[in-house]
């Protein structure tokens, strides 16, 4: 009967690597109303009308807010999905969406 040569165990390493997060940071304008921010807040990130006043304040109050942080791709994508929710209609001068920028997160 033949023998098997068995192999000496190894570890093996095996890491998950992780994605580094990003911010989705919303910038302030005057052509956009709190009304607006809470309502866009609410229908692409799922945020209660309470979270969304608190982020409008703050992007109102200074300037910008960090309103997600998450992977790149998806950062990526809500940022995008931000500068396509259209303009707000209780302002006549406003002709687009609010600004968003994705920065890495420290």
């Amino acid at each position: 009967m033949p023998s098997t040569a068995t192999l000496p165990e190894t570890e093996t390493d095996q890491k998950t690597q992780r994605q580094p997060p990003y911010n989705v940071v919303l910038l302030n304008d005057d052509d956009h109303t709190y009304e607006y921010v809470i309502e866009m807040l609410k229908e692409l990130f799922g945020y209660p009308v309470e979270k969304g006043y608190q982020l409008a304040r703050i992007v109102d109050t200074q300037g910008r807010a960090i309103v997600c942080t998450t992977s790149l791709e998806r950062a990526e994508l809500k940022r995008d999905q931000i500068h396509a929710y259209g303009p707000d209609p209780r302002i006549p001068r406003c002709r687009g969406s609010m600004t968003a920028i994705i920065e890495p997160a420290e």
